[in-house]
């Protein structure tokens, strides 16, 4: 793959019109766009739809856990959407409905292991007894044997799921900063060049693109170091 088709820009604004402008700004740089819940719930799954017509390729980052027949019938249509990729967390049950709902389609599956923005502490604050570390590979084994395309981790725990996972699946990983950008709320992360090398096969970069003063000039810096790794 080459790194337009690896960068994945999150369309992480609060209405259709400013994603559009962000969309026209970015032009033909960039390829894959991942549209999540703030967008989808200001009317972000029409212009999932629309992008999708015009080839872009979109991460629909809904993040699904549910009974097994509500995952299954919500990845049923979101096949007929024309989406790339689609997140669900990596609970076996839900991970085993959704692969059968899109079988013989091009829906790559995405596990959501362990969000970046938590950390240790978090986690036993939310009544985990594992570390992050222990839960990803956890999650990326069931995620393997579920027949999943790929999951969502850190970087940090990329080159360790690589190894679970082999080569075929994806490894889709956000909380990426260039050197010297805000990390914000999230808590680990990685460069991009870094990130690459670590074993992820997809990087999901917002803010670093989206809040900069020139998002075309900010995506192409990511793609240049993106090149170099």
């Amino acid at each position: 793959m080459t790194p337009r088709e690896r960068l994945i820009v999150g369309l992480d604004v609060p209405t259709v019109k400013e994603a559009e402008s962000l969309v026209a700004r970015l032009g033909d740089d960039v390829l894959f766009y991942k549209i999540g819940y703030q967008l989808v719930f200001a009317g972000g799954l029409e212009l999932a739809r629309d992008l999708a017509a015009t080839g872009k390729k979109i991460f629909l980052d809904m993040k699904l856990l549910d009974i097994d027949n509500t995952v299954a019938s919500g990845v049923e249509n979101i096949v007929k959407m024309g989406m790339s990729m689609l997140t669900l967390h990596a609970y076996p049950k839900a991970m085993r409905a959704a692969v059968a709902a899109a079988r013989g389609s091009d829906l790559c599956l995405l596990g959501v292991t362990v969000l970046t923005s938590m950390d240790g502490a978090d986690m036993a604050e939310a009544g985990y007894q594992d570390d992050p570390r222990t839960l990803v590979m956890r999650r990326a084994a069931q995620a393997r044997e579920a027949g999943m395309g790929g999951i969502v981790c850190s970087a940090e725990e990329a080159g360790a799921v690589r190894a679970i996972l082999g080569p075929g699946m994806a490894i889709v990983t956000p909380g990426i900063r260039p050197a010297g950008a805000d990390a914000g709320d999230q808590k680990r992360v990685m460069t991009p060049a870094d990130a690459l090398r670590a074993g992820s096969s997809h990087l999901v970069v917002a803010r670093p693109i989206v809040k900069a003063p020139d998002p075309r000039e900010a995506a192409r810096a990511i793609l240049a170091e993106m090149a170099g790794a």
